[in-house]
């Protein structure tokens, strides 16, 4: 893989992804969670209708286009030149819609100026980032929230491949993490939805080492994949998170509670 790109923001993270097969990475956003579990459980946190929406690592644009329709604002910020032209591209002309150029350490985006934050498998992955925590405090206003998008290896097809690939990660200090932090942990059931096989097998080969990939694809049919997520959620003004953890999916709910889920 080659280094850092041209361009790209101070203290950016490099995606393993995104950055390097943005086109690729473009089929998975597509198939992910036809249902729409993760919309839905974001607007039970903060419905973004009529306020003002920061999405951090927003890549090439994907969600902005969707937050748009009904926010009063939108704003994307992304580290990567490349990927924040397309997302140019793909906002031209909407109203109400700005991208800037920064990392999630240093938002360039005023204090208490929003009211929902998004990051979508971008930055917040656990231990790490507290710098960029502080910052989304900084630029939430009192009664916003943050919301962070991240897989849940401790369950589903997916996250048995996740497993497959990254032994070493430790699902239970991620999410002491995150309670630590004051955030409440939401489990949602989503899942991968192709068009063509040859999609999934393009996707898989971004997301897992070659030989992980090989493995899962030989055994997996199909082109559908079940894939649990974690929405990690805190609110400005909300110093202490319940402890319950839900979990949503398509067409089912259920409260749980207790570390780890699996």
């Amino acid at each position: 893989m080659a280094g850092v790109p041209t361009g790209v923001s101070a203290g950016a993270h490099p995606s393993p992804n995104i950055w390097w097969h943005p086109r690729t990475y473009e089929l998975e956003n597509r198939a992910v969670d036809p249902g729409g579990v993760i919309e839905a459980a974001i607007r039970r946190v903060r419905d973004w209708a009529g306020v003002d929406v920061l999405d951090v690592g927003c890549g090439t644009g994907f969600h902005l286009p969707r937050l748009a329709v009904d926010a009063a604002s939108v704003v994307g910020v992304e580290p990567h030149p490349g990927l924040l032209a397309a997302a140019g591209r793909r906002v031209a002309g909407l109203p109400h819609c700005e991208l800037r150029q920064g990392s999630a350490q240093a938002l360039p985006v005023a204090d208490r100026s929003v009211d929902l934050v998004q990051a979508r498998w971008a930055y917040f992955f656990g231990p790490g980032c507290e710098p960029g925590i502080r910052e989304v405090r900084r630029v939430l206003r009192r009664g916003g929230a943050f919301v962070v998008i991240d897989n849940d290896p401790t369950r589903s097809t997916f996250g048995r491949w996740f497993r497959r690939a990254q032994p070493a990660y430790d699902a239970v200090a991620v999410e002491r993490f995150w309670a630590r932090q004051g955030f409440t942990r939401e489990a949602l059931d989503i899942r991968w939805s192709f068009e063509r096989r040859a999609d999934l097998k393009a996707v898989v080969r971004i997301e897992l080492p070659p030989d992980v990939a090989d493995a899962v694809l030989a055994e997996h049919v199909g082109t559908d994949v079940d894939y649990a997520v974690n929405l990690w959620w805190w609110r400005a003004g909300l110093s202490v998170a319940p402890p319950s953890v839900r979990v949503h999916g398509e067409g089912t709910a259920a409260i749980h509670t207790g570390l780890p889920l699996r």
